[in-house]
């Protein structure tokens, strides 16, 4: 036989662990689409001083810096960045300037225009 008091705190254990569950699974959820959130290309704005050149030729400029990749175009130019393994992090098509994209992950990184490829560590 249960006593009276037991029913309440199992019911109330049971709430409590149902709201720590979707709690849980509501921020694992927002990590995710977080994470997955393609990282966007936007203009450079100041010129850093911690920038490495990494590959040029007559039209563009490979670059990087902590965190960031910047490419520097005399003409509009497609990019791609992959992961080292091959999976598509970004492709775009860049109008002529510097432009730099932040990487949320550090790691090794193949950046393709239609003239160069190129490795890069961030």
């Amino acid at each position: 036989m249960t006593q009276p008091g037991n029913d309440i705190r199992t019911s109330t254990r049971r709430l409590t662990l149902r709201r720590l569950m979707l709690t849980l699974a509501f921020m694992l959820t927002a990590g995710i689409a977080v994470c997955l959130a393609a990282p966007k290309w936007e203009p450079l704005k100041t010129e850093r001083t911690d920038v490495v050149s990494v590959v040029r030729d007559s039209d563009t400029e490979i670059r990087t810096a902590r965190g960031v990749i910047i490419v520097s175009a005399a003409r509009p130019v497609q990019i791609k960045v992959y992961t080292i393994l091959g999976q598509l992090v970004s492709r775009e098509n860049l109008p002529a300037g510097t432009h730099q994209l932040a990487v949320q992950a550090h790691g090794v990184y193949i950046i393709k225009t239609a003239d160069l490829t190129c490795k890069v560590a961030l």
